[in-house]
């Protein structure tokens, strides 16, 4: 935007707590703000055109936080928890057959007994109706791109992005000033890679003395099954075949109600080999005798995908800082064995919550409630955190076989003695590390989608309901297009072609020089490639607020 031109002034609106999200946290920290103080306002942001409509998970919930927020919910006809899990099922897959490992040598903490099967979006839009009924105020549709500080440097809130911004960067007929939420405090549950959070961690120094971040791209499906593939309640993990075993990842088969089913693939971004292709990876997996026939005769409704955090206890960045705290996946909380974290999100926005409101009522403001960062180890989300903090870096130093047997050992030694022989390890490098040059490794040949079990990414991406406006700059910021070329290109092999799962990135030729074509209206706002990109050369920031997918019942 010229520099020369004058904006207008935002329209500002203060509150006691601005929350940044509205997805499992957020919701529950405006929730019990509300139960806990009826008069303090609060005011919750998501960057979705609806609340859930960003949200994309598994998902099997642990209700273990919906307990402690809403302990009656079970009585709420409302409720969206309608399928409790009824079987567990470990396989570890070859390429032509399966083994199923036993549910009686898995620690117990990973039975998945009292859970329920369940889409996180419509988790979250019947927790909104619950903070709405409280008073809380939720703005849809408006993505917080801007922290705000007052001169002690402390957060006062945030801003909305401006609209109608166009391509040039100028603005355009229907251009619309962003709005200015001040409150007391703020709280940020943004998800994985959050833009203010990696904001946050990074001017506030919250990662110091902390492992590196690590994450996984999670790719879902949810297909329509004949009634005969149909077992509602079943839960079915699995690890293995396709990938090999010097690449974690996992995959689930998730049985939901009206012959619906959840497929969906992990593969930790830790990996090596740049010509892989994690949306690939899942349509092969697909084809796996233990799994097709579930999919034979059924139709698949809805495609998306999303980055996961897999850091866990030593990679959870300091939450406090002054004016607020970082609360759900915009922390790190995810338990990676058992492929959870909405419990724990729940969890922290209640601690976060409870300690905002007692600060508030003490007469406090803009400082550092320090408290919040004090107090979630020695709750259920240390304890729940702590006992696999082993499990990831196992596995990445081991590889599938060993690394899963070693984690499931120390599992069972936490479990039942308190302590692990391995004490606490590091994580080492980071995923954008961890990317090793092409001559280092081979082409990986995938088949072709047969357009019945296996699909590519752009029928996908329709599927996901993804709309941005073509006529805005660009959401996904490359720093040094030079750099790039030389090093993503020349000696990565442009990976981000094949770590995409939506299509965005292409090399094309264009006048005899190769070209980086951005196909920004494809972005399903995963993060990966903020997460992925050897040199970190890509950003990215929120487009306009509302825009990116729409995920029903996701």
């Amino acid at each position: 935007m010229s520099e020369a031109m004058e904006l207008p002034e935002r329209e500002a609106m203060d509150f006691d707590v601005v929350i940044v999200g509205a997805g499992p946290a957020g919701l529950s920290a405006a929730i019990r703000l509300k139960q806990v103080d009826p008069d303090l306002s609060v005011v919750v942001l998501e960057k979705g055109a609806e609340v859930g409509a960003h949200i994309l998970s598994g998902a099997v919930v642990d209700p273990l936080g919906i307990d402690r927020l809403l302990p009656g919910w079970r009585s709420d006809e409302s409720h969206p928890f309608k399928t409790a899990v009824t079987d567990d099922h470990f396989l570890l897959l070859g390429p032509a057959g399966a083994l199923r490992l036993s549910n009686f040598a898995m620690p117990p903490l990973m039975s998945n007994h009292g859970n329920y099967i369940v889409s996180l979006g419509n988790v979250c839009r019947w927790l909104a109706t619950k903070a709405e009924e409280l008073g809380v105020e939720i703005y849809p549709g408006f993505a917080a791109t801007e922290v705000l500080y007052n001169a002690q440097g402390a957060v006062v809130g945030v801003a909305t992005g401006d609209m109608g911004i166009e391509k040039n960067g100028e603005p355009g007929p229907s251009y619309t000033r962003g709005m200015e939420l001040r409150g007391k405090y703020t709280l940020i549950g943004e998800g994985v890679r959050g833009s203010l959070a990696k904001q946050l961690i990074a001017r506030f120094d919250l990662a110091r003395d902390r492992e590196p971040q690590k994450f996984g791209i999670g790719l879902k499906e949810l297909w329509q099954v004949k009634p005969e593939h149909h077992r509602p309640g079943l839960v079915q993990h699995s690890f293995g075949w396709p990938l090999g075993m010097k690449t974690g990842g996992g995959s689930f088969l998730y049985h939901l109600e009206d012959n619906l089913v959840a497929v969906g693939f992990v593969v930790h971004l830790n990996y090596k080999n740049p010509y892989l292709a994690p949306f690939e990876e899942f349509q092969r997996f697909k084809t796996h005798p233990a799994i097709r026939g579930t999919f034979e005769g059924g139709k698949r409704l809805s495609y998306g995908a999303r980055a996961i955090t897999e850091g866990g206890w030593q990679s959870v960045p300091k939450l406090s800082f002054p004016g607020g705290a970082l609360i759900g996946c915009s922390a790190g909380f995810v338990n990676v064995p058992r492929i959870k974290g909405s419990h724990n999100a729940v969890l922290s926005g209640i601690l976060a919550a409870e300690k905002l409101a007692a600060a508030i009522t003490a007469g406090r403001a803009h400082d550092e409630p320090i408290e919040i960062e004090l107090g979630w180890r020695d709750s259920a989300i240390g304890s729940d955190l702590k006992k696999v903090r082993n499990v990831k870096p196992l596995w990445s130093k081991f590889g599938t076989a060993l690394g899963v047997a070693l984690g499931g050992l120390d599992m069972w030694t936490n479990q039942l003695f308190g302590f692990s022989f391995f004490g606490t390890l590091k994580h080492g490098k980071t995923d954008a590390q961890s990317l090793e040059p092409a001559a280092q490794h081979r082409r990986i040949d995938y088949p072709k989608p047969d357009g019945v079990l296996t699909f590519d990414r752009l029928s996908s991406v329709f599927l996901s309901n993804t709309n941005h406006e073509e006529d805005q700059p660009v959401h996904l910021k490359v720093k040094d297009r030079d750099l790039q070329k030389r090093s993503e290109h020349d000696i990565y092999a442009g990976p981000s072609t094949r770590y995409c799962p939506a299509g965005v990135y292409e090399w094309v030729e264009k006048d005899g020089a190769d070209v980086y074509v951005i196909n920004a209206q494809n972005c399903v706002h995963c993060k990966t490639c903020d997460i992925k990109d050897p040199n970190q050369n890509i950003t990215w920031v929120p487009p306009q607020g509302g825009e990116g997918p729409v995920y029903p019942g996701m």
